[in-house]
């Protein structure tokens, strides 16, 4: 599976495909990923105009270090094979597919990328993709689903769609996601991909979507679907670590780098053997104190 370890994605920022504008912007609300979505907010009328606004501003827009996602339109659209040969062509990061039901349609989709690649001499294996899941059949193929093809990088619950096959609608609890986002959760973990929350549209609703927000990483869920900037800082103040974890991070990096002045395969840590996962959560943890300028380049504490 693609390797997630190395990148935060706690937030990833919808961007309309036919607003030049927020295009233009997306790049400076610091979000991990930006997404260009050629599918719902874009009209029938605009589907070309959008794949062609995105292309240019993905080939000459300077992004930082953000990772750059499209949402492509569905497979069973005019649009699809376009947008893929569009974007693979302009050097995108992640492919997401919306409403993906089985792991037939990843399989489809990597091979039109693959060929894409070849066609416009991209190196084969660059171009990631993410699966959205929508409905009732995209849960329960969740696991062959994320584990389809090497390229995926995670896996996205879309709540919306979700619960209307589902015959019901968002609630304040959330109880209504509660099972779709442990079989996503564990999808992506059990294949090693990044897991994605949905969307909480109600900006005048900031307290439901801190609740929600802290709900998602409680479960374990790498970050969050976003409609509007002002929820990255929201989402990035859930995430960030306490000072009591980072302290404790700290103090587990030493013992790794002490084992390996020592050149010991051991790692102990006031008289007790540090296994693995703990090393690797102090490892995360260290890089949401560095995300959020908790601590300095040589990993001190500098957090109020």
């Amino acid at each position: 599976m693609a390797n997630t370890t190395e990148r935060l994605r706690r937030t990833m920022m919808f961007v309309p495909g036919n607003n030049p504008a927020m295009i233009k912007d997306a790049g400076i609300f610091g979000a991990d990923s930006i997404m260009f979505d050629l599918e719902d907010a874009v009209s029938m009328a605009e589907k070309d105009a959008a794949r062609y606004l995105v292309y240019e501003a993905i080939t000459t827009i300077d992004y930082g270090d953000a990772e750059l996602v499209v949402r492509i339109n569905g497979l069973d659209t005019p649009y699809y094979q376009n947008d893929i040969k569009a974007m693979v062509k302009a050097g995108i990061d992640v492919i997401r597919l919306p409403k993906v039901e089985t792991a037939a349609m990843i399989h489809e989709l990597e091979s039109l990328v693959a060929t894409a690649e070849a066609e416009f001499g991209c190196e084969i294996g660059s171009t990631n993709l993410m699966a959205a899941i929508e409905s009732a059949k995209g849960v329960v193929n969740a696991n062959e689903i994320a584990a389809a093809s090497d390229r995926m990088i995670g896996i996205a619950l879309s709540a919306e769609d979700y619960t209307t096959d589902m015959k019901t609608h968002r609630y304040p609890d959330g109880q209504e996601l509660l099972y779709a986002r442990n079989v996503i959760l564990h999808a992506a973990r059990a294949a090693g991909i990044a897991a994605f929350d949905t969307v909480f549209t109600n900006m005048d609703d900031e307290e439901g979507f801190y609740r929600e927000t802290e709900l998602i990483h409680q479960l374990g869920f790498d970050g969050k679907s976003l409609v509007n900037p002002r929820q990255i800082a929201m989402v990035n103040k859930v995430y960030q670590p306490t000072e009591k974890e980072i302290r404790n991070a700290q103090q587990v990096i030493m013992a790794i780098e002490q084992a390996r002045l020592k050149g010991s395969g051991v790692i102990s840590m006031n008289g007790q053997m540090v296994d693995r996962p703990v090393v690797l959560r102090a490892e995360r943890v260290m890089r949401l104190a560095q995300a959020t300028n908790l601590v300095n380049s040589e990993g001190e504490y500098i957090g109020k």
